[in-house]
């Protein structure tokens, strides 16, 4: 059985950061990639960062450069590091494993197998 457990989410002033931790079970990198999706107040959800087996990683251009994605296989755990967070960057953040780390698997895809509780972000000015 697969799990997904999240955690790490909280309140934060703007220009703060975060790490989002995943620790996930019965799923092994080298079948499907991981990522992090999340969920606005206004229901809009999207991509913000995947990894791929190989080490690839994606970053949607609303995060790039802020955010961190990276990964312990040790500890099977998927980590969400989130640097000088803004406003818009509140929402429920889900980690996520899917066929592929890619904006084109969309949240209600069948491509995205298996989902986490979520954890919230909450960014005040």
């Amino acid at each position: 059985e697969v799990q997904l457990v999240e955690s790490g989410g909280g309140s934060v002033q703007a220009g703060g950061s975060l790490r989002l931790s995943c620790i996930y079970s019965g799923f092994s990198f080298d079948d499907s990639d991981m990522g992090w999706y999340r969920q606005t107040p206004g229901n809009e959800c999207e991509l913000v960062s995947g990894v791929s087996a190989d080490g690839t990683t994606y970053y949607s251009d609303s995060v790039k450069g802020r955010f961190t994605i990276s990964q312990d296989n040790a500890k099977n755990t998927v980590y969400l590091e989130m640097n000088s967070l803004k406003r818009e960057d509140t929402a429920v953040y889900y980690c996520a494993i899917s066929t592929l780390a890619s904006p084109l698997v969309r949240c209600g895809s069948w491509e995205v197998l298996y989902w986490g509780q979520g954890t919230q972000v909450t960014v005040s000015s």
